[in-house]
This record gives structure tokens, sequence and C-alpha cells, in this order.
């Protein structure tokens, strides 16, 4: 199960997972529900939008049902890549309210989708969750004071659930992105450098990795995925 599949790092992780022949279930908002459904190139599977609020918890346990409820491909991968951004001022210029809402849009999601989905993962005798944070996680910049609190917070619950879980079997990771190279984020940045800016496919590849058997000795993990810069 992907979330937040129909943003900017979304199409390249729904990508490369379909790439690897997985049954990929893609809860998102109703209007983006559209932009998701497609043909499975090449004869292989295809995603499967869900519309669902991802802040409610009824319609994530609903959506975690559905996706676990195929006893020929079962739950086996969280992938968490709800979130945003925004700017503001330094802390004593920031309103609770703008701070208290990043903690919310970044963490929430990840909290309900993640604890909703644990007991089926648990009961298909392990698996894997991945969880996007942030460079900024680790390395605070100014005028982002929300942003880089709910990022760590987004750290530091992966790590719990790698304590947690590990004797079931199921591990937790999390990447920890700089500026990804996005068609909004260029939009939005058009005279920035990019030179440091890292493609959407490669962070991806290291999602499918950490989701798959090929990292099963790996949990409680924050990997960088920010470039060499």
């Amino acid at each position: 199960m992907i979330t937040g599949a129909a943003g900017g790092l979304g199409g390249a992780v729904v990508e490369t997972f379909l790439a690897d022949g997985w049954r990929v279930v893609a809860p998102e908002l109703a209007e983006a529900v559209d932009r998701l459904t497609r043909p499975a190139a090449g004869g292989g599977p295809a995603i499967e939008p869900v519309a669902a609020d991802l802040f409610d918890p009824a319609e994530v346990g609903g959506v975690v049902r559905l996706a676990a409820a195929d006893p020929d491909a079962p739950l086996r991968a969280v992938i968490n890549l709800v979130g945003g951004f925004a700017a503001g001022g330094k802390v004593h210029e920031t309103p609770i309210a703008a701070f208290e809402s990043l903690l919310a849009l970044n963490l929430r999601p990840t909290y309900l989708v993640t604890a909703a989905a644990l007991p089926h993962l648990v009961a298909a005798g392990g698996g894997a969750v991945v969880c996007v944070s942030s460079r900024a996680a680790t390395h605070p910049f100014p005028g982002a004071a929300g942003y880089v609190t709910a990022k760590a917070a987004v750290l530091a619950f992966a790590g719990a659930v790698a304590v947690e879980y590990r004797s079931a079997g199921v591990r937790c990771n999390t990447v920890l992105p700089g500026m990804i190279d996005t068609p909004g984020n260029r939009a939005a940045m058009p005279d920035a450098d990019r030179s440091g800016w890292v493609p959407p496919a490669q962070i991806a590849r290291v999602i499918r990795f950490l989701a798959g058997d090929g990292s099963a000795p790996t949990t409680g993990a924050a990997v960088p995925v920010h470039g060499l810069r």
C-alpha cells in the first residue's frame, strides 16, 4: 500500500513497485483518484486506487482491510509518502495553528495507516513499513520549525515501530530526502540551482529496496537520500 501516490515522489514509487510485479493499493483523496487510474503496462499489474481520507481513522481502517483482503497477494509493505512543507517565520513568529497543521499533515496519516496495517503485517508473517522524513529532521534550517519538528517526529515514530515489532518480523525504516526534483518544486523555484536535487526515481529505488526481502536485516534505519551535496 502506497499513500501519497499522486504526489511528485509517489508516481515514481508506484511505477517502481509495479515494474517489479507488486500489487499496489493507493489510497488517495477522491479528487486525486482519477489521476492514478491507468491501464497496466505490458500486461503487468495495475495500480488499485481507492478514495479515502487518510486523516480519518475509520476510512484508513477500511482501506487497509481492502489492501489486506487478497489471499494471493497479502499486504507485505506499507509506504507512507503523505506529507507537505510550508515555510514560515522564526519560532516566535509561527502561529500555533500553522505549527500544528504541519504536525498533523506529516504525522497523522503516517501514524493512522501504520497502526492499522501492523496487525495485518504481523498476521502475514512479517513485512515492511517505509516512512518519509526529511534531511531537515537532522539538519534543521531557519523558517521551518513546524516542518522540521514534524519530520523529526516521523523519524522518531518509525524508530518506535521498529523496536516494538522487530520480534514479529515487521521492519520499519525511514528515508530522508532533501530537495526532490519534481515538477512542483521546479515550478515553485524556477531560478534555483538544481544540481543537488535528487530525481524521484532514485529515491523510489531505495524505498523499493527497503520494502523487499533484500533489506531483511535492516530495521530502524534512517537512510539519507539527499544526494552528495
